[in-house]
């Protein structure tokens, strides 16, 4: 197992590398840079000031010449204020051996260093996506289960009408539903609409902070839910009747077994390995793509919107320092998960697997 894990951590290097690369060249030739920006504020009349001379501060103001434009001057001291007064290839070698000791520089409008952002952050994304992988596996399990058991009836027809709505209906959208009829849209306001936590939180009690907190999460999670719970309780289903009619089933139940133990002892064991399959992709699409909605819809300062505020900005060191994290974090999760599988079905062997990857 251990030279399994550590040939998958030395593949991530290269991976890793190539992705970088990609996204890099990518963004040099993507119009709309901060240069560019930067350059339109201060023909717009938003000067601020740009770095230190031996004078002390400079301001482009002085620089401007009207319809002219700005000086070349000034253009090339802005160039430098964000590092593109080197060519590319140097700053993406800069930018390498900075992420070689996860030092991600600092943004270029929020005055913050990178990693100080994502760790301000994170609380937010980690709520988010734990509670609702949590409560997508806990329904999905359970109603893919009784769905096996009762495949046919009234029960197994309207769970599966109502969970081909949810599949064909977008996450945005619920969210949507759910703002208009349930946090003062045009019906109700039982929920808020925005915030992680009310504004009073600090001076609430261990219990009022513990009710305001899932309060405040309640509406989220439940279009994260709505939005992954479909595919997932699919799968449980298909394979626990696969699972079902196997030969080892049949035998466990012609000798005398209960219904029951049957489950638990049998059949659960092995159609759980579909689900642990699945665990890695769930957790990234759940964690990297669906908070990301959830986030800008009801305005919660998590990664998602971070990362939504550096696109639109253009906040190169933002954009690459959440593009690698999220991407190692996301191999990490796939390694997790083959580990997890592996461990919990013998027949499979690292070897094996190690060959045919």
């Amino acid at each position: 197992m251990a030279i399994y894990i550590f040939k998958r951590l030395v593949l991530m290097i290269p991976t890793l590398f190539f992705i970088l690369l990609i996204n890099f060249c990518i963004v040099q030739i993507a119009p709309g840079g901060p240069v560019e920006q930067r350059i339109q504020q201060i023909e717009q009349g938003q000067f601020g000031v740009l770095g230190n001379n031996e004078n002390g501060t400079t301001s482009p103001a002085q620089y401007y010449q009207g319809a002219r434009g700005l000086s070349p001057e000034i253009i090339e001291k802005i160039k430098a204020q964000y590092g593109f007064d080197q060519p590319a290839y140097v700053r993406f070698w800069q930018m390498l051996k900075a992420y070689s000791h996860f030092d991600f520089g600092e943004s270029f409008f929020k005055g913050k260093k990178v990693s100080e952002l994502l760790w301000e952050k994170m609380p937010v994304t980690l709520s988010l996506g734990g509670w609702s992988s949590l409560l997508i596996y806990a329904l999905a399990i359970y109603l893919g289960i009784q769905k096996a058991k009762r495949k046919g009836t009234i029960f197994d027809q309207t769970t599966s009408l109502f969970l081909a709505m949810s599949y064909a209906v977008p996450m945005l959208v619920f969210g949507i539903l759910l703002i208009v009829f349930f946090a003062g849209g045009s019906y109700f306001q039982w929920f808020p609409l925005q915030g992680l936590v009310s504004e009073n939180f600090a001076q609430l009690s261990v219990f009022g902070k513990i009710k305001d907190y899932f309060w405040h999460l309640a509406l989220p999670l439940l279009t994260m839910v709505l939005g992954g719970l479909a595919s997932l309780s699919g799968l449980t289903k298909y394979s626990f009747i696969e699972e079902m009619h196997k030969q080892y089933v049949i035998a466990a139940r012609a000798k005398g077994l209960t219904e029951n133990r049957v489950w638990t002892g049998h059949i659960f064991k092995n159609a759980i390995l579909v689900l642990v399959a699945s665990l890695p992709e769930t957790l990234i699409g759940v964690f990297f793509a669906g908070t990301l909605f959830v986030e800008i819809l009801f305005n919660l300062d998590g990664l998602g919107l971070l990362g939504f505020e550096a696109v639109s900005q253009r906040d190169y060191p933002v954009i690459f320092g959440l593009l690698f994290v999220c991407t190692l974090t996301g191999m990490l999760l796939r390694l997790c998960g083959d580990v997890l599988y592996l461990w919990l079905d013998p027949r499979l062997h690292f070897h094996s697997i190690g060959d045919n990857s």
